[in-house]
């Protein structure tokens, strides 16, 4: 099971917001090179990227950092305000290894299909976002009428094979991971899930990995509080 430092990005700078609110925010460095630089030293493969700018349809230089960061010859996963075909070519383009959709899994199901065509589904992860048993979309400030569930079988039988999966409610907020709707959503979908919102412990990443079916997780505000080292996690991801 692969582990993914976050580092959410807003203003340039490093952050974390409780359940998406960026009224809710803490700022932890406002130097994004330096902390994927920390995060790789300590033995992260992959480094999960966001930017929040975009999700919130807010100008940024979000791609530049990307580019940045990216050559340290790190595998960066990247989303945020990727909605449309173009957008996810630039941000391919500055280096992004796989690149995640959410809102355009709702509003625009064929491109994102079309996605995986053109990059191929080892380069494409589908956010299946939940709010209240919803997929949550546009920085998880308007709700579907589609569950995770279906949507992710949908997108699965069409050729996805990686998706990201969040409980909104639990994002940010140290509550635990909710561990038996990911478990179950890896084992109904046959996607690769990555788990993400609310890890807060080694015990949440052992259970994961214990269940044989999740392919990795997020982990953010434990990291950047000091609950739990990153080498530690690492362990515990690989049944330590």
């Amino acid at each position: 099971m692969i582990i993914y430092p976050a580092i959410d990005l807003r203003g340039g700078k490093v952050v974390r917001l409780r359940e998406g609110d960026p009224a809710r925010q803490q700022t932890f460095s406002d130097n994004p090179l330096s902390t994927a630089q920390r995060w790789l030293d300590q033995g992260a493969s992959w480094l999960h990227l966001v930017n929040l700018d975009g999700a919130f349809d807010q100008a940024n230089e979000n791609l530049r950092i990307l580019e940045t960061i990216a050559r340290l010859e790190a595998r960066v996963q990247f989303g945020g305000g990727l909605r449309d075909l173009a957008a996810l070519r630039q941000a391919r383009d500055a280096g992004a290894d796989r690149l995640v959709i959410g809102t355009m899994t709702v509003r625009d199901p064929l491109s994102a299909v079309a996605a995986v065509q053109e990059f191929g589904a080892e380069a494409i992860c589908m956010a299946l976002d939940a709010r209240d048993g919803k997929v949550a979309t546009h920085g998880w400030t308007e709700i579907s009428q589609q569950s995770p569930l279906e949507l992710g079988k949908w997108l699965q039988e069409r050729g996805a094979r990686h998706a990201l999966y969040t409980d909104v409610a639990r994002d940010g907020g140290l509550r635990g991971v909710n561990t038996a709707d990911t478990i179950a959503l890896a084992q109904q979908t046959g996607l690769q899930v990555i788990a993400s919102g609310g890890v807060s412990r080694l015990e949440d990443i052992r259970l994961l990995a214990e269940s044989g079916k999740v392919a990795g997780a997020v982990i953010g505000m434990a990291l950047y509080r000091g609950e739990f080292l990153l080498a530690d996690a690492l362990a515990a991801a690989k049944g330590g």
